[in-house]
C-alpha cells in the first residue's frame, strides 16, 4: 500500500497572480501629482496602482528566467510589440535632427530642450499611431509617463524616475491589453522594448551629456538606470556555469541586460571598478548565485525607487496607475 506522503505531488513554485484588466468603456481621469510627504509615499504603497507595478514587474521578470537575448529576439514578435519599437527607433532619430550646441558643458547641453519640446508636439501623433482606435481613450493616461521617460527638459537630467516613467508606460499598455500579460510577450517587453528603450537613451545621455538625476554616486547600482540589473540578472539565473563574479571580468558578452549594463559603465568610468561601481563590486564579490541577485534585486528595487521620496513625487498617479486602495475600493463598493 502507497504511504500517503508518498502520494502527494511534488511542490511547485507559486503561480504569479494574473495583470488586472482594466477597461476603457468608463472614462478615467488623468494622473496627477499624490505625493508630497513621506506619508504619501506611505498611503502610495498601499494603492491599487502600486501593488499592479509590482506584480507586473515580478512577471517580466520571471518571463526571462534562464533565457539570453538573442534567444528572445529570435522569436515572433506581435504587431504590438513591432510597433513600440518602431515608435522608439522614430524618436531615436530625432537626436540627428537636433544636433547637440557647441558648448563645452560638462553636463546638460541645452539642444536637449529643443528635443523634449519636439517630443512634447509628437506625443499625440505617436500615441494615435500606436494604439488602435479602440484604444484610444487611453492616451491622455498614457501620454504623461510617455513624456517623462527620456529625462527632464529644465535640469537636462535623467535618473530612475524617467526609467520607471517608462515601465509604468509599458504596464498601462498591458493593463488595457495593447500588450498580452503571457510570458512570450512580457519576456519580448523586457529585450525587445526596454533593450531599445535603453538604446535610445543611452544615447540621450551621451549625445546631450545629462545629468545623472538625484544620483547615488558610487553607493548605487549605475548612475541612471535600475531595470536592466534587475531583469538582466533575471536572465542569468540557472544558467549553467554562470557566476556572479564573471563581471569582474570584462569584455562581456552582451547576452543578457546585466552584462549590457555593465558593459556601459567600463566604456564610461575610468579607474578600478570597486572604485566607481562598490555596489556591483560587493554584490560580485559577496553573492554567491544569480537566484541571490536577482532576489536581492527586487528588493532593492522596491526600497531604493518605489519607496523612495525623491523619485516617486515627480510621478503621476491615479488614472491606469490606480490611486485607490483596497480601503477606498470596499468604501466604494459598499455605497453604491
Amino acid at each position: 500500500m502507497q504511504s500517503r506522503s508518498a502520494s502527494r505531488p511534488a511542490m511547485e513554485p507559486p503561480r504569479i497572480p494574473d495583470l488586472r484588466h482594466v477597461s476603457l468603456s468608463r472614462p478615467i481621469l488623468p494622473p496627477s501629482m499624490q505625493i508630497k510627504t513621506d506619508t504619501d509615499v506611505e498611503e502610495w504603497k498601499r494603492t491599487t496602482g502600486y501593488k499592479d507595478y509590482c506584480l507586473w514587474v515580478v512577471r517580466l521578470n520571471a518571463s526571462v528566467v534562464g533565457l539570453d537575448n538573442a534567444t528572445i529576439l529570435a522569436a515572433p514578435k506581435s504587431e504590438a510589440v513591432s510597433k513600440t519599437i518602431a515608435m522608439l527607433d522614430e524618436i531615436k532619430t530625432w537626436v540627428q535632427e537636433i544636433p547637440p550646441y557647441g558648448d563645452r558643458q560638462r553636463f546638460g547641453n541645452l539642444a536637449f530642450r529643443d528635443w523634449g519640446k519636439r517630443l512634447q508636439k509628437k506625443v499625440p501623433l505617436l500615441l494615435q499611431n500606436l494604439l488602435p482606435h479602440s484604444l484610444s481613450p487611453a492616451i491622455p493616461l498614457l501620454t504623461p509617463y510617455l513624456l517623462s521617460s527620456f529625462g527632464d527638459f529644465t535640469r537636462l537630467d535623467y535618473g530612475s524616475g524617467h526609467e520607471l516613467s517608462f515601465a509604468i508606460f509599458l504596464m498601462g499598455l498591458s493593463l488595457i491589453r495593447f500588450f498580452q500579460p503571457l510570458p512570450e510577450e512580457e519576456r519580448q517587453l523586457v529585450v525587445a522594448v526596454f533593450g531599445k528603450y535603453l538604446e535610445v537613451v543611452w544615447n540621450l545621455q551621451d549625445v546631450y551629456r545629462l545629468e545623472p538625476a538625484g544620483s547615488h554616486g558610487v553607493w548605487g547600482l549605475d548612475d541612471y538606470h535600475f531595470l536592466g540589473f534587475l531583469w538582466g540578472s533575471a536572465q542569468l539565473r540557472g544558467v549553467a556555469g554562470a557566476n556572479p563574479s564573471s563581471v569582474l571580468s570584462p569584455p562581456l558578452p552582451p547576452t543578457n541586460l546585466y552584462n549590457q549594463q555593465v558593459t556601459r559603465i567600463y566604456q564610461l568610468k575610468i579607474g578600478p571598478f570597486f572604485e566607481h561601481s562598490a555596489q556591483l563590486q560587493a554584490i560580485a564579490t559577496n553573492v554567491a548565485t544569480w537566484e541571490k541577485v536577482n532576489a536581492g534585486m527586487l528588493k532593492m528595487y522596491e526600497a531604493e525607487v518605489l519607496n523612495k521620496r525623491v523619485v516617486v513625487q515627480h510621478l503621476p498617479l491615479g488614472g491606469l496607475l490606480a490611486w485607490e486602495t483596497d480601503d477606498t475600493q470596499k468604501t466604494s463598493q459598499s455605497g453604491q
